[in-house]
Formats: structure tokens, sequence, C-alpha cells
């Protein structure tokens, strides 16, 4: 290989290999970040409200792909959109690992209801992991808020958030089904 090919193929991988490299998160620097986030879901990702998901304990790729989709429009909520809009790759990756970092609060469920979805969460585990604990870019389901569960299934159900897998699963179960699932979810800790 003659030495102009050898200079030509050294740049390009050196300019591959640096736009595939990231600096490490920086967890300190999330928290400082996370400020404008718990408002709305709570101290420390730990959301008491039902209109906004917990993020503590939350797998780092899937906060990372969320906060990205919601910059880039990818997924539609004009909040999370404009909090998202200027972050910087270094900083989605700073807030996922502060959220991973925290312990989350299970939002509990309905006992009665929960019972009722036990049979059916084991459909949810191939995906979301052993209970529901979450799995690389899919969510972290336990302990999360039902209602707020329920709302997102029910919007994979319409087609109004996009996702094809969870949009066959969603339609698989029926409301009662979907109420009792999530309450069983909320249970999990």
């Amino acid at each position: 290989m003659n030495l102009c090919r050898k200079l030509v193929l050294g740049v390009f991988l050196s300019l591959f290999v640096s736009a595939f490299a990231h600096a490490t998160p920086d967890i300190a620097a999330g928290k400082e970040r996370a400020g404008m986030c718990f408002n709305c879901h709570g101290k420390e990702g730990n959301s008491k409200n039902s209109n906004f998901p917990i993020l503590a304990g939350q797998k780092p790729a899937y906060l990372v792909n969320q906060l990205r989709a919601f910059r880039d429009g990818a997924r539609e909520n004009g909040m999370m959109q404009n909090m998202a809009a200027n972050l910087t790759d270094q900083e989605i990756n700073n807030l996922a690992a502060y959220f991973a970092s925290e312990k989350n609060v299970s939002a509990g469920g309905d006992s009665k209801l929960a019972t009722k979805g036990e049979s059916k969460a084991p459909m949810c585990f191939g995906c979301h992991g052993n209970k529901a604990s979450g799995m690389g870019v899919t969510p972290k389901l336990a302990g999360q808020q039902p209602a707020y569960l329920q709302r997102q299934l029910q919007a994979f159900k319409a087609g109004t958030r996009k996702n094809g897998p969870m949009r066959g699963i969603s339609n698989m179960l029926t409301d009662e089904e979907v109420k009792a699932v999530t309450e069983y979810m909320g249970s999990l800790k």
C-alpha cells in the first residue's frame, strides 16, 4: 500500500473513531442539570404525579434514546421537545447516568387489580426484563405510575405513540387487562 493511501486511510479511520468517541458520563454534572426535570418528574426522578413517569432507576440507554427522540422530534411531546431541544449528547448522557444512579420508589398499584394483571405481565418480560426491571433501550416498568403506563399503552394502541411491537402487544389487551397489568407493574419494586 502506498504512502498516500495509508495516509488517507489513517485520516479516515481517526475521523471515524473520533465521531463515535464519547466522554464518560458525569453523574454530578447530570444531577446539576437535572434540576429542570424535578418540577415534573419529582425529586431525584421519583414522580408522585401520574402525568409524569418515574425516571429514577431507568436504564441509561433507554433515557438517552428517549431524550434524543424528544430533542430530534422523533417522539412528540411539546414540553419534552422544548426541554430537550438544546441538550447536547454529553448533557443527555450525563442526565441519563444521573437518573439511572438514583433508586426508584415504587408508585404502587391497586392490589386487587394487580393480582388480576400478574398473569398477563410475563408477556412484557421478554423485552422489559425479568420482573419488568428494564433492559437496554426498553424502559423499567416496575414501580412506574400505573395511570402513566395506561396512557402509554392506549397511545400505542391508537398509534399516536409509535413502536411496532408495542402497538401489536397493546392491541392484544382489553382495556380491563391494560388497567390490571399496569397496576401490577406499579406494584413491583
